[in-house]
């Protein structure tokens, strides 16, 4: 198996001698990653069957370290899963969709604190969403106080994905604000007549707040959400290969996503659905998911971050502003129940719009990672994080659905080690 072959390697590239400062100026263990164990990982997986492709690129200590590929983009087509292949990243839109938000934080535009309302007033009066009550509808009942900004930015909002199975789901159903015949004006407001799942601030709940987070964009730029992201992070970036609505000819390029049966197989999605959103019109351009891009574009974004909001002369945002998006933001009595999944990525809370480490791994089954790493996925089980400790930045990227956080556990091995502690040295 992948994973035992790799724990015999599991000190591969650690040097507990040698120390790497970060912003804190706390040393931590410094290692090189090993770019034929990486890349024999790759191999492993599509060998095993475990994805039809997959790339990674490392940047660490200010220049790419390694980039490996292996296996295919289109089984059908027989393309290799190459450097400049594109794939569609789903939740890692997120981040960026934060980013954008804080810009204009930053220009004043908004308090983080600010309710909601102040600025989209369709959700001045939410409420929250107890029970099913006799008539079908869902039992409501005023919310402890007004979700904030900061709470959209966090997901403790409250809000839902409509895939809970709580009530206010039902009226999720009814009224599908994340569909792609609506705008995002159109979404929100439809997404305020949604009842909250609890009150704000008292739990952990995966939501289309970040969807929230794109329209309060529009309302404070006055530009259409994607136009902004264009103007203000794409443009400055360099990352001309990233954006949501594409052109015919991108199909040459584009990664086929696959879907794991039962029985073991890898299925290719029917892309009707996904031409019919980006090839039709439709007008919905969400905050939470939807950008194509590539491993190079992607790691634009992600050194952007690690270098504290610069790259290559152009700011995109303050050191501080970094930080604070790095941050756990979750109050301590959220207790591990009301985090949900959360707990199954590591030792951590949650920042603005990113997974932050705050301890160690807690176990051998934990995935490896350094204290006070920053990151999120998407749901065809892309990956990304920013390790300030080491200096680095990793984009893994593969179009698997469902989303397989074994493979990034294992790839995580393939990267620091199977013994990687995480922590600062004595």
């Amino acid at each position: 198996m992948v994973r035992q072959g790799l724990a015999l390697a599991s000190a591969i590239g650690l040097a507990a001698c040698a120390t790497v400062p970060v912003s804190n100026e706390i040393p931590v263990s410094s290692f090189a990653p090993d770019c034929s164990t990486i890349a024999s990982f790759l191999d492993s997986v599509v060998t095993e069957g475990r994805a039809v492709g997959a790339s990674t690129l490392i940047w660490k200590d200010g220049s790419e370290t390694c980039f490996e590929n292996s296996g295919l983009a289109s089984r059908e087509d027989n393309r290799p899963f190459a450097r400049d292949t594109l794939v569609q990243v789903f939740s890692m839109t997120k981040p960026v969709t934060g980013v954008a938000l804080m810009q204009l934080w930053e220009q004043g535009r908004f308090g983080l604190d600010d309710p909601l309302y102040w600025h989209l007033p369709e959700y001045k009066d939410l409420q929250v969403a107890t029970d099913i009550g006799s008539d079908g509808n869902p039992v409501l009942r005023d919310p402890s106080r007004p979700p904030t900004v900061r709470d959209a930015l966090r997901h403790t909002a409250g809000f839902t994905y409509g895939d809970s199975g709580e009530p206010a789901d039902r009226v999720w159903a009814q009224l599908e604000p994340l569909s792609s015949d609506n705008t995002l004006a159109e979404f929100s407001e439809r997404m305020a007549q949604v009842p909250l799942r609890a009150d704000p601030g008292t739990r952990w709940i995966y939501s289309a707040s970040v969807d929230v987070q794109a329209r309060l964009v529009e309302v404070l730029s006055g530009m259409a959400f994607d136009e902004y992201v264009a103007a203000n992070i794409f443009a400055p970036l360099g990352m001309a290969d990233s954006g949501w609505k594409r052109d015919r000819s991108d199909l040459g390029r584009l990664a086929r996503i696959y879907v794991a049966g039962e029985n073991g197989t890898l299925d290719p999605m029917p892309r009707e659905d996904w031409l019919q959103a980006n090839f039709a019109g439709k007008p919905m351009t969400m905050g939470g998911s939807g950008i194509v891009t590539t491993v190079d574009d992607y790691m634009r974004f992600a050194r952007m971050l690690l270098n504290e909001g610069e790259l290559d002369g152009e700011r995109i945002l303050e050191p501080a502003t970094i930080r604070l998006m790095s941050t756990d933001m979750l109050d301590p009595r959220i207790t591990p129940e009301d985090r949900s999944w959360l707990t199954g990525k590591g030792t951590g809370g949650f920042g603005f719009d990113f997974f932050v480490r705050t301890a160690p791994p807690m176990s051998a089954e934990e995935n490896r990672g350094t204290v006070g790493e920053f990151f999120w996925d998407g749901l065809p089980s892309m990956l990304f994080w920013v390790d300030p400790g080491q200096d680095m930045a990793v984009v893994f990227a593969t179009q698997k659905i469902p989303f397989d956080n074994a493979l990034h556990r294992d790839f995580r091995i393939a990267v620091y080690g199977a013994t990687y502690a995480g922590v600062p040295s004595e």
